[in-house]
């Protein structure tokens, strides 16, 4: 039974991981079955590829199709012309995608038209905010796959209100939070950047185009973030494209800061998680990082207006603020005065999402 693995983005190598890892660990005990990695090169950075897949424990992939950079269309045409190629060539009995992606869309598509079964893995999650690419790439990619492999019963029930039948729809868990809690004690013991100290600091993350392609927003949320470092210093590892937009800006932070707002390239797996996980709040328009401080039970303010991981507000530790500056500091002067907010962790959210995955694609060997 081989099986295909498509990744394309610094998110999907953490998702993907612990079902390669399980699907390894049944081929090794004899079972019929062989896993392969294909990496689409949607992220090719050294900081967001390469440094992944070592702090991650992945072995190179089978193939780098080096897709690169573009615009939308163009980025998701070049996958799917190489990932068809790839399918064409290893004839595989299952296509799994993981995440979001244009790489997620694209491999879906290429497969689906080929006549392979189609596995997606986050099937569900739903934004309802039509203006964010990933939300495009979500509703067509769950739309075409066989089967949907859910981290929780929100996601589940969305899909069952699309008109899902029950049969494809299987609720796992988190993959994401199955390499967290593999890898959290490393990243722990990694030392801090300097000056630094645990519970002392937040965490600024920005990459979403509603954010940072807009000058007056990006603007907005960097003077309000500017005013939380004279509280609290701030670390921003800035995204590549955000770098560029900044840069275009002419931005860089307040001299007055001292320091205390500090921007820094991108880190890889382990020294990040390492720092969000010491943090004392974590501002983010990304989503896997509204999940990650969940399970780590720290602060965690959304710069958006919607998430397609609502279980994260309704149990966790996140917090919709949206972009406008004034809603982002009343936010972060709240959790620095009023501490921490008692969270849950979402069932099924227990380590073991790779192996529910790996067994239930193994279970379907015969159909």
């Amino acid at each position: 039974m081989k099986i295909i693995l498509a990744a394309g983005a610094r998110p999907n190598f953490m998702k993907v991981a612990p079902i390669l890892e399980a699907l390894e660990a049944r081929r090794r005990a004899g079972r019929p079955v062989e896993p392969r990695l294909v990496h689409t090169g949607q992220h090719y950075d050294r900081r967001m590829s390469e440094e992944f897949f070592a702090d991650l424990g992945l072995p190179a992939p089978d193939r780098n199709l080096g897709v690169g950079s573009g615009s939308h269309a163009q980025q998701t045409a070049r996958v799917m012309v190489a990932f068809e190629e790839v399918c064409l060539e290893e004839r595989p009995d299952w296509v799994v995608v993981v995440g979001d992606v244009n790489s997620t869309l694209a491999c879906a598509l290429a497969a689906k038209k080929l006549g392979l079964r189609l596995a997606h893995v986050e099937a569900g999650l739903r934004s309802r905010d039509m203006s964010m690419p990933e939300e495009i790439n979500r509703l067509c990619t769950d739309a075409i796959a066989d089967l949907l492999f859910t981290t929780d019963r929100i996601a589940s029930e969305n899909l069952r209100r699309e008109g899902v039948e029950e049969a494809r729809i299987r609720l796992v868990g988190n993959t994401m939070i199955d390499s967290l809690y593999r890898h959290l004690p490393r990243a722990r013991s990694l030392p801090l950047p300097e000056g630094l100290e645990a519970g002392r600091y937040a965490v600024l993350t920005l990459h979403r185009p509603g954010n940072v392609d807009d000058p007056p927003r990006l603007l907005g949320i960097l003077a309000a973030v500017s005013d939380l470092a004279r509280r609290l210093p701030v670390i921003f590892p800035a995204h590549p494209r955000t770098r560029a937009h900044l840069d275009r800006l002419g931005w860089r932070p307040q001299p007055q800061l001292d320091g205390r707002l500090r921007l820094t390239e991108p880190l890889s797996y382990l020294p990040f998680l390492g720092l969000v996980a010491r943090a004392r709040l974590v501002l983010t328009d990304s989503g896997g990082l509204q999940e990650e401080t969940t399970v780590l039970g720290v602060p965690c303010l959304t710069l958006r207006e919607t998430t397609e991981r609502p279980i994260t507000c309704q149990i966790g530790t996140n917090i919709l603020v949206g972009s406008a500056p004034e809603r982002i500091r009343a936010a972060a002067w709240s959790v620095l005065e009023n501490g921490r907010r008692p969270a849950a962790v979402p069932e099924h959210w227990d380590g073991r999402a790779g192996e529910r995955i790996a067994a239930c694609l193994l279970e379907q060997a015969s159909g």
